[in-house]
């Protein structure tokens, strides 16, 4: 079994890629996130994607593959993470009843190496029209939290949503088809 480098904290995508026959080993960034407005949504996540993996490949062992992604929500502007209720409330009351991306940036690096690969995946999500009183009951599950958009697919925030077009995986944090596709292609690493 191969070994990766989770660069990342998120137990998210800890949890998508234990499914997987890789073994994992989490260091999170220590980078400090910042976006610029006027990016391209997919330029900030490829390069915050970036930042967060070539920080983790200085400290790990040479060779050694490492794997970040970011996620971001766009919606006619870039939705990071809510800082709290009131602007938990602000995002998904402006997500109500339209669709948005939801971006990852990918970046793999082998340690000590220049071997650097940058992508990122993108899906269509369409949520349903909510009521102030569905969205204030959602966030009082507490579920927004540290969560680009302000909601979760994958848990209780699966309610919010009419479809998705695109990669399921990648609205919970890690597209894992096309990590799998870039592993093996550049590395010769599959996930199965």
């Amino acid at each position: 079994m191969k070994n990766i480098v989770l660069a990342s904290g998120s137990p998210r995508r800890r949890e998508l890629l234990k499914r997987y026959n890789i073994g994992i080993k989490v260091k999170k960034s220590n980078i400090q996130e910042l976006v610029f407005e006027d990016e391209k949504p997919h330029h900030v996540a490829m390069a915050l994607a970036f930042e967060k993996a070539y920080d983790v490949s200085k400290n790990v062992e040479s060779k050694e593959i490492v794997l970040a992604a970011d996620t971001i929500v766009y919606s006619d502007k870039i939705l990071g993470k809510p800082k709290d209720k009131n602007e938990a409330f602000e995002m998904l009351l402006s997500l109500s009843g339209k669709k948005h991306s939801v971006i990852t940036g990918i970046s793999i690096i082998k340690a000590g190496t220049n071997i650097k690969i940058i992508d990122y995946e993108e899906t269509i999500v369409k949520f349903r029209k909510l009521s102030s009183k569905t969205i204030k009951n959602y966030i009082e599950t507490g579920e927004y939290k540290d969560k680009a958009g302000g909601y979760g697919i994958q848990c209780i925030g699966a309610i919010l949503i009419d479809h998705i077009y695109g990669s399921y995986s990648n609205v919970v944090g890690l597209p894992i088809s096309k990590v799998d596709y870039l592993l093996t292609k550049h590395f010769n690493i599959n996930l199965l």
